[in-house]
C-alpha cells in the first residue's frame, strides 16, 4: 500500500478511529491492532511474502529468549549466528541470487568455460532490507547483552512489522521503539497536529518535488544518447531532488504517522544537502542506515582506533557493503566506493567531524567560504548519484563522459514528449527554488515546516498549507512508485 494513494487515504483513518475509539482502554488489543493493520498493509502489496515476516518473527523472538538464558559462551554464538544466517540467507537470495549467478557465469565465460544455469524469476519482497536489518539489531543486542528480549510475542510483532516504517525505514532500534509497545499510549493533540503537519510536507516533498523531477530525469537517463552535456547536468540535479523529495519525504510520513499513534520515532534525514564535507553528508542522510553500519560493522571490525591502513580498509567496507544493501548492481558498488574516496581524506586528516552542528546557526545567511563548502559537496553528491541512478556501470561512464564535453556550455533543453519540441521545465525548477528556500529556513527543526511556520500569523500559515495542499492535488497525477521500495 503507498502512502500517495487512495487505499492508504481510506486505511489510515480507520485504523486510527479503532485505535483511540475502540481499542484504547487496552494495550494488548492496541498491539494486536497495529500488527493485524501491519500486516494488511503489507499484504496489500503482495500476501504470499507475510509468511517472510512472520517467519523472520518468530525466529529473531525465539532466539532472543534463548540467549537470555544460556550461559554458555559457544552456543550464545551459535545463536547469534543463526539469526544471522537465516535474516541475512533470505535477503541474499531474494535480492541477490540472481546477481551473483550472472557473475559467476560471467567469470567461468571470462576462462572459456561456458555454463549454463537458469536464473530465477524472483519478485524481491518490498522492504526485505529494512525489516530484516530491525530484526538483526534486536537479537546482536541481546547478544551483547544491551537490551533484555521480551516475552510479549504481540509487542515485538508489532516491532518488526509496524506498518508506517515496514517497507522503506526509518531503521528502527528495539532498544528505542520496542519499550514504546510495553507503555499505555495516550493521545497528545498537539503530538498529533504536529505529525499531521510533518505527513503533508512528506506528501508535498514526494508528490510534487519527487514526482516532478522523477519525469525529468527519467526522460534524460533514459535518453542520455539523445542530449547535450548541460541537459545531462540537469537531469542528475533532477535526479538528486528526486531521491531526497521521494526517501526523506517517505521517511516525514511514516515519522508523522507515528505520532498519530503515540509513537516515537528518530530522524532520518537532516537536511543533507546543506552539507559541508561529504562526512556531515553522511551523518544527515539516510540517518538510521549510517549509524546501523556504524554500530553493527564498522566499530565491531575496528573503526577508527586501529592504524591508518585499518580505518582504510574499515572505510571501504563500509561504503562499499552500503552500496551493495542498495541493489544487487556493480553501479552501487562504484557509488559506494565513490563515496569512500570522497570520506577518506577527511578520515585521514582528523577533518570528519569538522562539522557538528548546523550550517549558519543563527544566521539567515552562510558565509562566503561555508556557500562554497556547500556548492562543492552538492557538485560531489550530484556526481555520485550518477552511479546510482545508471542502469549500469557502462551507462555511467557514457553518461558522464556525454557531459564532459563541448556540449556541456550550450543551452539545456528537454524534448517534451508527444510534441517533440525543446522545452526547458521551468516550472519544476522553480518548485525545486522554493522548496531548498523553505529547508534552508528549517533547517534547524526536525522537519523544514516544524517550526518557522509556527510563527507567521495564522490565516498566513494556513494560507500556506492549502497551498501545498492545493500543489499535491495538482500533481497527485503523476504518480512514481517509491525509490526506495526496490531496495
Amino acid at each position: 500500500m503507498l502512502f500517495n494513494s487512495i487505499d492508504f487515504a481510506i486505511f489510515l483513518p480507520i485504523v486510527f478511529l479503532l485505535y483511540w475509539f475502540v481499542a484504547n482502554k487496552n494495550l494488548k488489543l492496541q498491539n494486536f491492532l497495529i500488527v493485524a493493520a501491519s500486516y494488511l498493509f503489507y499484504g496489500w502489496w503482495d500476501w504470499r511474502f507475510l509468511s517472510l515476516i512472520l517467519f523472520s518473527t518468530v525466529i529473531d523472538y525465539n532466539i532472543g529468549r534463548k540467549l537470555r538464558i544460556e550461559e554458555n559462551q559457544t552456543n550464545r554464538i551459535i545463536l547469534l549466528w543463526t539469526s544471522i544466517l537465516v535474516n541475512l540467507g533470505f535477503l541474499g537470495f531474494f535480492k541477490y541470487y540472481n546477481f551473483f549467478l550472472d557473475n559467476f557465469i560471467t567469470a567461468f565465460s571470462f576462462f572459456g568455460t561456458e555454463i549454463k544455469v537458469n536464473s530465477l524469476n524472483i519478485i524481491l519482497p518490498v522492504g526485505i532490507s529494512f525489516y530484516t536489518f530491525q530484526t538483526l539489531s534486536y537479537t546482536i543486542d541481546i547478544y551483547k547483552r544491551k537490551l533484555e528480549p521480551t516475552k510479549d510475542f504481540i509487542s515485538f510483532s508489532a516491532f518488526v512489522s509496524f506498518f508506517p516504517q515496514l517497507v522503506a525505514g526509518p531503521i528502527e532500534r528495539a532498544t528505542h521503539l520496542l519499550p514504546q509497545f510495553y507503555i499505555k499510549r495516550t493521545f497528545v493533540y498537539s503530538k498529533a497536529v504536529d505529525g499531521m503537519r510533518q505527513i503533508l510536507w512528506g506528501l508535498f516533498k514526494k508528490i510534487v518535488i519527487a514526482d516532478n523531477c522523477a519525469e525529468y530525469a527519467n526522460l534524460i537517463f533514459n535518453n542520455s544518447t539523445d542530449y547535450s552535456g548541460s541537459t545531462l547536468v540537469i537531469g542528475a540535479i533532477f535526479f538528486t531532488f528526486q531521491i531526497y523529495g521521494d526517501f526523506s519525504g517517505y521517511s516525514d510520513i511514516a515519522i508523522g504517522t507515528t505520532r498519530l499513534f503515540g509513537f516515537d520515532l528518530k530522524q532520518n534525514f537532516n537536511f543533507p544537502y546543506f552539507s559541508r564535507d561529504i562526512a556531515e553528508f553522511w551523518r544527515r542522510w539516510h540517518i538510521s542506515l549510517s549509524t546501523w553500519f556504524r554500530d553493527y560493522l564498522y566499530i565491531p571490525l575496528g573503526g577508527s582506533r586501529g592504524g591508518t591502513l585499518m580505518k582504510v580498509r574499515n572505510t571501504f567496507i563500509i561504503f562499499i557493503v552500503s552500496g551493495f544493501w542498495h541493489g544487487a548492481n556493480w553501479s552501487f558498488v562504484v557509488w559506494g566506493t565513490l563515496n569512500a574516496i570522497y570520506f577518506l581524506p577527511l578520515l585521514l586528516t582528523n577533518k570528519n567531524r569538522n562539522h557538528i552542528d548546523i550550517v549558519a546557526k543563527g544566521k539567515l545567511l552562510p558565509s562566503f567560504k561555508e556557500l562554497l563548502l556547500m556548492l562543492l559537496t552538492f557538485i560531489l553528491i550530484v556526481f555520485a548519484w550518477i552511479f546510482f541512478r545508471a542502469e549500469n556501470i557502462g551507462h555511467a561512464f557514457s553518461y558522464i563522459s556525454s557531459i564532459i564535453s563541448p556540449s556541456l556550455l550550450s543551452t539545456p533543453y528537454i524534448i517534451e514528449a508527444g510534441t517533440g519540441r525543446p522545452i526547458l521545465p521551468k516550472t519544476i525548477l522553480l518548485l525545486i527554488g522554493i522548496f531548498v528556500f523553505i529547508e534552508w529556513l528549517g533547517r534547524d527543526g526536525q522537519y523544514a515546516i516544524e517550526k518557522f511556520v509556527l510563527k507567521w500569523p495564522k490565516y498566513l500559515r494556513w494560507t500556506f498549507y492549502c497551498l501545498m495542499v492545493v500543489g499535491i492535488f495538482l500533481y497527485s497525477g503523476q504518480k512514481q512508485d517509491f525509490i526506495y521500495f526496490q531496495f
